[in-house]
C-alpha cells in the first residue's frame, strides 16, 4: 500500500474530479467526488485502520478519475454515476440524504411546484435532481411567483372547492402572488393555460417560451387587453435577466468511458513532458496563408481535453510582410500571452505549437521576450514528431498513445480553425 502511494500520486491532479474504485476484477465498488483528487485520494491512504476509507482501500485495485471543470459539476456526475452503477459500498454506506426533484403536479386540476426528496410514478413531472438545495429552493419560489402558481399545500379539485370560510382570507389570493383557485376566480382550463409555460421552462426550451410569449404579449396589445399583456411583459423581463439556469444532462455509459480517456490522455502526456503538473488547458496554435495573402492565425483552447471553443482566437498577422511562418508564429504567441498577462487572465498549462523546430524556436522567443515559463511544444505532421525546447532530438509516440491522439486532437483544430478564417478573409476579398 505505500509503495502505491509513493509511486502513484503524483500522476494525480489537484483539480476538481469524480473518482472511480475498482476491485481485482474491474468492477466498480465506489464514486466519490473531490474540490482537489490528488488531496481526497491520499486521503484514503492516510485514514484510521477502522475507518470506512481502510475498508475501501483493502478491496481496491484500481482508480480511474474524470476531470470536471468545478466542484459543483464533479457532485452532480457524481450522483448520476452513483445512481446509475450503484457501487457496493456507496450502498452499503448510502444515507437518507438525497438531492431533491421539482415536482410539477400537471395530474391535478391546479398543479403546484413542490421539492420532493423521490421520484414516484404519479402521473407528474419530475425535473432533477439538483445538488444546490439552497438555490434550488430560492429557483422555485421564484417561478411560483412568476408564474402565479399557487403556493398553497391544500389538495383543490374543480369539483369540490374548499369551503369559502376556510380560504376567503387567503394572504396569496389577496396580495395577488396567486390567482384564487379556491375562491372559484379561475378555471381549472385557464389556470393550466396560465402556467403552460413551466414545463418549457423546467425543459431549459428558453427561446421556444420566449418567442411564445412575446406572440402572446402582441395579441393581448392588440385586443386592449393590456393588464394581462404586462403580465407576460415581466415574464419575458424575468427570464431574459435570470441569473442562472439549471441544466442537467444524463450521462451515458459512453461518455464516463471518453471522460476516463481523456483523463488518461493527459496524465500520459504529463508523464512524458516531465510537466510539473496536469496539461488541463491547452492551447494551439497555427498559421494559414497562401502565397503570402491574408496571412492569418488562429488559436485554439482544450480543457480537460475537451474543445472549448468560446476562448477561440483568431489573428490577422500585422507586422510580417509576405509568407513567413516563424515570424507570423512568434506575432501572435506575443500577442496572445502578452495580452493575458496585460488582463492578469489565467495562463494555459501546455502550449502546442503546429509545425517544427522553427516554429517552436520562434514561439519561444515571443514566450522570452515577455518573460514567460509556459510549457510549449511543437508537433510537425509529416511523422507525428514532438519538438522540446533544448531537446535536439523529436521525441515519437506510439500511434495508439492517448497522449499523442490528444495533441493530434489540437494540432488539427488549430489548423482547421485557422483555414476557415483564411478562407472566409478570401471570400470576403472577391466579393463572395
Amino acid at each position: 500500500m505505500k509503495d502505491y502511494k509513493n509511486k502513484k500520486f503524483n500522476n494525480i491532479p489537484k483539480l476538481p474530479g469524480v473518482y472511480i474504485m475498482r476491485d481485482g476484477i474491474g468492477n466498480i465498488i465506489y464514486i466519490g467526488k473531490a474540490k482537489s483528487l490528488k488531496n481526497r485520494i491520499s486521503s484514503y491512504f492516510n485514514a484510521d485502520i477502522n475507518s470506512k476509507a481502510a475498508t475501501i482501500i483493502t478491496a481496491m485495485r484500481k482508480i480511474d478519475y474524470i476531470l470536471c471543470t468545478s466542484e459543483r459539476e464533479a457532485l452532480i456526475i457524481e450522483r448520476q454515476l452513483i445512481n446509475k452503477v450503484k457501487p457496493y459500498f456507496n450502498s452499503m454506506w448510502k444515507d437518507d440524504k438525497s438531492y431533491p426533484y421539482i415536482k410539477f403536479s400537471i395530474n391535478e386540476d391546479f398543479p403546484r411546484l413542490t421539492l420532493i426528496r423521490k421520484k414516484i410514478k404519479d402521473g407528474a413531472l419530475y425535473f432533477g435532481p439538483y445538488p444546490q438545495v439552497f438555490y434550488i429552493k430560492k429557483f422555485v419560489r421564484w417561478l411560483v411567483k412568476l408564474f402565479k402558481i399557487r403556493p398553497c399545500k391544500m389538495d383543490i379539485a374543480e369539483e369540490s372547492l374548499p369551503e369559502e370560510k376556510k380560504v376567503k382570507s387567503c394572504l396569496y389570493y389577496h396580495t395577488e402572488m396567486c390567482t384564487g383557485p379556491c375562491l372559484s376566480k379561475i378555471t381549472s382550463k385557464d389556470y393550466k393555460e396560465k402556467i403552460k409555460g413551466i414545463e418549457l421552462f423546467l425543459n431549459g426550451k428558453f427561446k421556444k417560451l420566449e418567442d411564445k410569449w412575446k406572440k402572446q404579449m402582441l395579441d393581448l396589445s392588440e385586443n386592449m387587453r393590456y393588464e394581462e399583456a404586462r403580465e407576460i411583459r415581466d415574464r419575458l423581463y424575468a427570464l431574459q435577466n435570470m441569473s442562472e439556469r439549471v441544466m442537467i444532462n444524463e450521462i451515458t455509459q459512453d461518455e464516463i468511458n471518453q471522460s476516463v480517456q481523456r483523463a488518461n490522455s493527459i496524465n500520459e502526456l504529463k508523464n512524458i513532458l516531465g510537466l510539473k503538473r496536469q496539461p488541463a488547458i491547452i492551447e494551439g496554435f497555427d498559421n494559414s496563408n497562401i502565397q503570402g495573402t491574408n496571412a492569418v492565425a488562429s488559436m485554439v483552447r482544450f480543457q480537460n481535453g475537451i474543445s472549448d471553443k468560446k476562448n477561440y482566437r483568431r489573428f490577422k498577422i500585422k507586422t510580417v510582410a509576405g509568407a513567413d511562418d516563424f515570424a507570423s508564429m512568434r506575432e501572435v504567441v506575443f500577442r496572445r500571452y502578452s495580452a493575458l498577462i496585460r488582463k492578469n487572465e489565467k495562463m494555459p498549462d501546455l502550449i502546442l505549437i503546429d509545425g517544427g523546430k522553427g516554429q517552436l524556436s520562434a514561439a519561444l522567443d515571443a514566450l522570452e521576450d515577455i518573460q514567460s515559463q509556459i510549457p510549449i511544444i511543437s508537433l510537425a505532421k509529416k511523422n507525428e514528431e514532438i519538438f522540446l525546447p533544448n531537446k535536439d532530438k523529436p521525441l515519437i509516440l506510439s500511434r495508439h498513445s492517448p497522449a499523442l491522439r490528444l495533441l493530434q486532437s489540437v494540432r488539427d483544430e488549430a489548423h482547421r480553425f485557422a483555414v476557415n478564417y483564411h478562407r472566409k478573409l478570401r471570400a470576403k476579398e472577391f466579393g463572395i
